[in-house]
């Protein structure tokens, strides 16, 4: 039998099939989509969850005069497989592979560029409006997860579409979990509708019975059934976005395609604001998938047939479990601290510790904003928060940790997992840009750890800090050093020599330290004969040994993961600036002003100089000058 999948070039392609065809290519689409995520990873349970639906859409709506706009889009595989990129799809979020985001430079089909959450509202509005301006007539449609119904952006852009009331369809992707099990009094809202069984056996109960009676009775059941609409509004989700100002559909199967095109079709005459509740099921058609959503939701490669992840480099531990156990141990010492996280207790190694301490931990969802201020709230009152939240997340929140956290310097530590490049979930998950963005900030001590070990050292340190502290560490595993059993105080803004050296001197940060030791031995090799510092602390720095280094070398060079721009580069010339050194050459290692694409991190690593190799072949470079 020829694979439907191999005649779809595009989205008009669809327009031919019958039912039977459509629920064939769902079958194809899942294959395929499993089988490239066994080998390169990526977010396969989403974008199972969502097949029948792109499909529906892409039946229904014209892409590309049509604007679907995907939120987060981690959901969007199939999308792509449909959109002209089936021959690419095998080279998903590899290094120079397509993204596993809608990218618009990869098709005029991906409207917008997403990969944080909760922003689809918004932009689609911008669409619509913009439409309007234009005097066109196409639609715009919003595919937002309950997940992304969390972050408050959401609400924000819902308020304005209603007031607005243009010609948006909002579709509410209903799968009753974002990364981990949704939390909050919206996610209880939605899931709280009148389908329950008994209320649903009661109904068919009284149907019954009224329609088994005579005139008088059909007529009862006919007022019974507006009276139930009437009612529905007090219990289930439509109350909340009919006061938004949206006309409410649902909700309905979101996999069974011939309702899904019923209603989009019925909706595509509408010009006015509605939102659609399709309830999906994540992970649906691959039973590892299904009956564990959250391991699936953003997963290495792993076994086709047992759903065995494989694992990647063993026998260090991970920075987030190190992270995890420390910060266990440190609060049985002190009943200060409390735990904090953003939807992804897994994922920042807080599972634990919400197990030992479950009234000492809180998720708040995906609502980085708020966390950042409930965090400010606690350490107000004498607590000791610590918000566990990856780099890139953290940017989300900005305004808070100036105003909320910095401005009143409370105490409030920042545990930033996902620092410097990532891996291949590409440019919106890098976080290369925390050391840049929270050094300028009054109040702040922003620190990085050379290794799992003395992560321990620096939590305890910040937690400690009667102010706002950071600590940033990478993605992965350690190195496999020796943990200390008991966590010790740091002084603040103090680092430490790791190779004496006279022709100059080699300052590094967080997870280039290793590397940068490694590079000097191999100098060394050549005659070139450098001093090594694990500077440990961007904000504040050690300035008597940065600046007895400079005097005595006359050459620094600086190595971080983070963009130069801003960066712990920056800071050290801003101190030979302020001290007033002169004849000091400065070489500045670090990711150049551009966002950096996806790739393994040892790959891109490598691509940008910044492995031990691309460390002793850029100062071999500057110490000839």
């Amino acid at each position: 039998m020829t694979a439907i999948l191999d005649t779809i070039e595009s989205p008009r392609d669809l327009k031919g099939l019958t039912q039977r065809e459509l629920a064939q290519l769902a079958g194809e689409l899942r294959e395929k989509i499993i089988a490239v995520c066994s080998k390169n990873g990526g977010h396969l349970a989403p974008s199972l969850g969502v097949v029948e639906l792109t499909l529906a859409l892409h039946r229904v709506f014209d892409s590309p005069t049509d604007k679907i706009i995907w939120d987060v889009g981690h959901q969007a595989y199939a999308h792509k497989l449909l959109t002209g990129r089936r021959d690419q799809f095998a080279t998903l979020r590899t290094l120079g592979g397509i993204s596993g985001f809608p990218k618009r430079c990869e098709s005029p089909h991906d409207a917008f560029d997403t990969g944080h959450t909760s922003t689809s509202i918004s932009a689609a509005l911008g669409f619509a409006v913009a439409r309007d301006l234009q005097g066109e007539r196409n639609k715009v449609v919003a595919v937002i997860g309950d997940g992304s119904m969390t972050g408050g952006l959401a609400y924000e852009g819902l308020n304005h579409a209603g007031h607005l009331n243009k010609d948006l369809v909002v579709v509410l992707n209903d799968n009753e979990m974002s990364i981990a099990e949704n939390v909050g009094a919206l996610s209880n809202f939605l899931n709280r509708t009148v389908t329950s069984e008994f209320v649903h056996t009661m109904k068919k109960d009284l149907e019954g019975f009224l329609g088994g009676l005579d005139r008088i009775g059909r007529g009862v059941l006919k007022v019974a059934k507006r009276a139930e609409e009437s009612l529905k509004g007090l219990f289930t989700p439509g109350m909340l976005f009919e006061a938004f100002g949206f006309e409410y559909i649902g909700p309905i199967d979101g996999h069974d395609i011939g309702r899904l095109m019923e209603t989009f079709e019925k909706v595509k005459r509408f010009d006015d604001a509605v939102l659609i509740h399709v309830l999906t099921k994540k992970g649906k058609g691959y039973r590892p998938a299904e009956e564990k959503p959250a391991l699936f939701h953003g997963v290495g490669p792993f076994e086709v047939e047992t759903g065995k992840v494989i694992k990647g480099k063993g026998g260090a531990a991970s920075y987030t479990g190190v992270f995890g156990e420390a910060i266990r141990k440190i609060a049985v010492e002190d009943e200060r601290v409390i735990a904090l996280t953003a939807a992804m207790p897994d994922g920042t190694g807080l599972t634990p510790f919400a197990t030992d301490y479950p009234t000492r931990f809180f998720d708040v969802g995906i609502a980085e904003q708020h966390g950042v201020t409930f965090a400010a709230g606690l350490a107000a009152e004498g607590y000791r928060p610590v918000f566990a939240v990856y780099s890139s997340f953290l940017q989300r929140a900005y305004d808070q940790v100036f105003h909320d956290v910095c401005l009143q310097n409370l105490p409030v530590t920042f545990a930033i997992d996902r620092a410097g490049v990532v891996g291949s979930d590409g440019p919106t998950h890098h976080g290369l840009f925390d050391l840049a963005y929270l050094r300028h900030l009054p109040n702040m001590v922003v620190m990085a750890p050379k290794d799992e070990n003395e992560l321990q050292h620096l939590l305890l340190t910040a937690i400690e800090h009667d102010g706002p502290a950071a600590v940033r560490y990478p993605r992965g595993n350690g190195y496999g050093v020796s943990l200390d059993q008991t966590c010790s105080v740091l002084p603040i803004g103090k680092g430490e020599i790791l190779r004496e050296g006279l022709d100059g001197a080699l300052l590094a940060i967080g997870s280039t330290v290793y590397p940068a030791r490694e590079a000097a031995e191999a100098l060394a090799a050549e005659g070139i004969d450098l001093a090594v510092v694990n500077a440990r602390f961007v904000k504040p720095l050690d300035r008597d040994l940065i600046l007895s280094l400079a005097r005595t070398t006359g050459r620094l060079i600086t190595v971080e993961e983070n963009v130069i721009q801003g960066g712990f580069g920056t800071a050290v010339l801003e101190l030979l600036e302020e001290e007033g050194i002169e004849g000091v050459t400065v070489l500045r290692l670090g990711y150049p002003d551009r966002y950096v694409e996806q790739g393994e991190q040892h790959e891109l690593r490598a691509q940008y100089g910044l492995d031990a190799p691309g460390i002793t072949a850029r100062v071999r470079t500057f110490m000839k000058r």
